[in-house]
């Protein structure tokens, strides 16, 4: 027997087309997904949660043979779709179905600027926010095994179950304190496609120690990186089982032109078969011999320009005091990285000059950095005063 409070456990095309219908008449659609990754590339899709005010389900996709189902009340313009901490969500969503959705609300996003911690988990929201304490018991459950036994579905609905709620109060909350528009453009930029569509050519950015790397050498890694990335791609497997970052950078770093050379580095005999070790030593080869007009740089940010740590802590301390000010999380109103882009002159990679966060601290900070502005500290606090 289901949970009673599973209205529909859907394992038919006609019984997900019936609830969309129904999905597409509510103000809200609260989603989530239960997936495993650990032995391929793409996620795989083992469970999909969906609740609206009226009535919540439980979708097994392993039932499912068209899932673009889903597709127009993914995309409906008057359906918001709530989910939490989304961003793996919505990546297997788009592959599954095929498109976005939108317009999306984050919770976890939501609650930095409510007064919430930053990336608060979602069972702390829930119990934040409704007074319920969830239960942890199938968190690491094995969700691509069939029968799901009662307690797996009951924990897997809790996921969706309290959001549309939520999003109720969080609303008001928001609407309360004049921020309703505030996450517009970072719930926007939150299903922007262009961060979940990967480009193998720009994976090499991402590899572990690749800063111990020479341009010469990052080129090659670029190469290997790409091809690694394709493989994986194409075996469905994680980009590891083919070759580490490890592996890659130090192949590279050792300019590794021959396979007896590339088999020197540790690990990398039992991965790849001579084949593919061929493969890999042309691609080294080829990064290796590239004119160096072509080698990439891993920082577009010169390295002679001047450490600016100094004013990055003065601005930080403006930023952690205006924070506290609104009940934001501080990170969520600036990263290091933001207060690094602004102390450069970089202001157009900065979220800080943009939106609700320009109006907050990010033009006080321009003018902190134009001298216009000078701190002092009075009876244990800090203050900015005009100059």
């Amino acid at each position: 027997m289901l949970n009673e409070r599973i209205a529909v456990y859907i394992t038919s095309d006609e019984q997900l087309r019936k609830f969309v219908e129904h999905a597409l008449n509510q103000p809200v659609l609260a989603l989530d997904t239960e997936f495993l990754r650990e032995k391929t590339y793409y996620p795989k899709l083992c469970l999909l949660q969906m609740a609206t005010p009226e009535e919540a389900v439980i979708v097994d996709p392993f039932r499912i043979n068209d899932l673009t189902i889903l597709a127009p009340v993914l995309q409906a313009p008057t359906v918001v779709k709530v989910l939490h901490a989304c961003h793996q969500d919505v990546e297997i969503l788009y592959r599954e179905v095929g498109v976005m959705p939108a317009p999306i609300f984050d919770t976890q996003v939501a609650a930095a600027v409510l007064g919430h911690s930053q990336q608060m988990g979602y069972g702390a929201l829930v119990s934040a926010e409704c007074g319920v304490n969830l239960k942890k018991g199938d968190s690491f459950t094995d969700w691509s095994r069939r029968p799901l036994s009662e307690s797996q579905l009951s924990y897997a609905l809790d996921d969706v179950l309290y959001l549309p709620r939520i999003y109720r109060q969080m609303t008001d909350k928001l609407a309360q304190l004049g921020r309703s528009n505030w996450l517009k453009a970072d719930f926007e930029d939150l299903v922007d496609p262009v961060h979940y569509e990967v480009d193998p050519r720009t994976r090499y950015m991402k590899l572990k120690r690749c800063s111990s790397l020479n341009r010469r050498q990052l080129s090659a890694a670029r190469e290997v990186a790409a091809w690694r990335e394709t493989r994986a791609q194409q075996l469905d497997i994680p980009r590891k089982w083919v070759l580490t970052d490890e592996q890659i950078v130090e192949a590279c770093r050792k300019e590794a032109r021959t396979v007896d050379s590339l088999f020197l580095v540790r690990g990398v005999r039992d991965k790849l078969g001579t084949k593919d070790g061929r493969t890999v030593v042309s691609l080294i080869c080829k990064g290796l011999d590239a004119p160096r007009e072509t080698w990439p740089e891993l920082s577009k940010h010169s390295r002679n320009e001047a450490n600016v740590d100094e004013l990055v802590d003065l601005m930080s301390a403006v930023m952690h005091m205006r924070a506290s000010e609104h009940g934001i999380a501080p990170q969520t109103l600036a990263s290091r990285d933001d207060l690094t882009a602004l102390a450069r002159g970089h202001n157009e990679e900065s979220n800080l000059s943009r939106g609700w966060r320009r109006e907050i601290v990010g033009e006080e900070l321009m003018q902190l950095l134009q001298g216009k502005l000078a701190l002092r500290v009075c009876d244990g606090k800090l203050i900015v005063d005009t100059l």
